[in-house]
C-alpha cells in the first residue's frame, strides 16, 4: 500500500520536475539572447519595426523604381536616432527619418529599388539606431522578381 502511494507520488512529481528544468533553460536562453546585437527582431521591444521583409511580387523592368516603407516605433523612454542606414548595393537607395524619434512616436526607413536585370532579387538595408549610449542594428529586406 505504501509502495503504491510512493509510486503514484513519484509519477506525479516527474512531469513537474521536467517542467521546472525546461522553464529554467528557456529563461537562461532568453537572457543570453537579450544581451546580443539584435538583427531583424527585438527581444526587449525598445524599438519595434512593423516588418522586416517586404515582397514586391512581380516588378516591371520598365515600370520604374519601387519603394517599401518600414516603420520604426520608439518604445523606449528616451529619444532614438536612426544614425546610419546602408543599402547592400547601388540599385537600392535608402531614405530615413533624420530627426530624433521621441518616446511613443514613429519614424520610417524607405528602401527604393531600381530594377535593372530580369529575374529574382533580394536586397538588404542595415539600420543602426542609437538608444541613449547603446546602438542596435537591424536588417530589413526587399525582394521580388523583375520581368
Amino acid at each position: 500500500m505504501v509502495k503504491k502511494r510512493i509510486l503514484k507520488l513519484t509519477l506525479l512529481l516527474i512531469p513537474v520536475a521536467i517542467g521546472v528544468c525546461v522553464t529554467a533553460n528557456t529563461q537562461d536562453i532568453f537572457v543570453k539572447t537579450k544581451n546580443k546585437t539584435v538583427t531583424q527582431t527585438v527581444t526587449d521591444e525598445k524599438i519595434k519595426l512593423d516588418k522586416t521583409v517586404h515582397d514586391f511580387g512581380t516588378v516591371d523592368k520598365n515600370g520604374g523604381s519601387v519603394s517599401a516603407v518600414f516603420t520604426v516605433t520608439n518604445n523606449s523612454r528616451t529619444p532614438i536616432i536612426l544614425n546610419e542606414v546602408r543599402a547592400s548595393c547601388g540599385c537600392t537607395t535608402p531614405e530615413w527619418t533624420k530627426e530624433p524619434i521621441e518616446p511613443g512616436k514613429s519614424g520610417s526607413v524607405t528602401a527604393t529599388y531600381k530594377p535593372s536585370a530580369v529575374g529574382p532579387f533580394e536586397k538588404s538595408v542595415t539600420i543602426n539606431i542609437s538608444v541613449g549610449e547603446e546602438t542596435e542594428t537591424f536588417v530589413v529586406k526587399i525582394k521580388g522578381t523583375v520581368e
